[in-house]
């Protein structure tokens, strides 16, 4: 008799870089060996669910299971490959656990990437780019996404702007100086609904005057303020994520 391998109710997700198909045999990583192996205590016969952000999500069974390792083979397909709304996070990184946080609900949010900028009060001076695949890969698996976002490498803002696609609005998070507020910008997020999107938010700190005017100074940025209280740096974000797709991203 089968039986779903499950965790925190629902059958255990698993993000692959392999195709999935009809009776493809797919090798687990050997993080995912381990955890199946020696966490989940898996067996022959067990089920999973998998997703590669190319194929939809597949049930798969496992065929062999040994102190060696296992295998696990593609049943039938039971979700068709969706996308997410094409909308990119350009954040300044903080310190790491507030960085673990973002990445993770950001995948949650539905990105399409994240983006790293080193700012001139970014405190931060390197990106762990390992780790924040792992978070939002841990994020999709669990969140029932079927793709992992694309993380970037992380530049200065100044390069960032030169080399921005000038057909990708910009919803500029401006803490200090911005008239309109996030409200404000629905109208313009909804009859760009179908365009690309990115959402800039700062440092600890906030961008700096000059970056705020450089900024600005772009035809593709709109600048907005998220209320009258200063937030965090990974609040903000995801506010105006939230905001966002509440407006023109798949929850609409």
């Amino acid at each position: 008799m089968t039986e779903d391998i499950t965790e925190a109710g629902g059958r255990l997700r698993l993000y692959v870089a392999t195709d999935l198909g009809p009776s493809l045999t797919v090798p687990p990583s050997e993080a995912q060996t381990h955890y199946l192996l020696h966490v989940m205590r898996a067996k022959a016969g067990q089920r999973v669910s998998l997703f590669n952000g190319r194929d939809g999500e597949w049930l798969a069974e496992i065929k062999a299971a040994s102190k060696r390792g296992l295998s696990l083979t593609c049943l039938k397909q039971t979700l068709g490959q969706a996308g997410v709304p094409d909308l990119w996070l350009a954040f300044a990184p903080i310190k790491k656990t507030p960085s673990d946080y973002l990445a993770q609900k950001a995948t949650e949010l539905g990105v399409s990437v994240l983006q790293p900028i080193f700012t001139r009060r970014t405190i931060v001076a390197r990106v762990n780019a390992e780790r924040m695949t792992a978070n939002a890969v841990e994020a999709a698996e669990q969140s029932g996404r079927l793709s992992v976002p694309e993380i970037r490498e992380a530049v200065s803002l100044e390069k960032l702007l030169a080399a921005w696609p000038k057909e990708r609005r910009v919803f500029f998070c401006d803490e200090v100086g911005a008239t309109a507020t996030a409200g404000d910008a629905v109208p313009l997020a909804k009859a760009a609904r179908a365009a690309p999107a990115a959402i800039f938010t700062g440092p600890e700190g906030g961008f700096d005057p000059a970056e705020r005017d450089m900024l600005r100074a772009q035809s593709f940025v709109t600048p907005v303020t998220l209320g009258p209280r200063i937030l965090r740096a990974d609040t903000a974000a995801l506010a105006a994520l939230a905001i966002w797709q509440a407006v023109a991203g798949d929850w609409v």
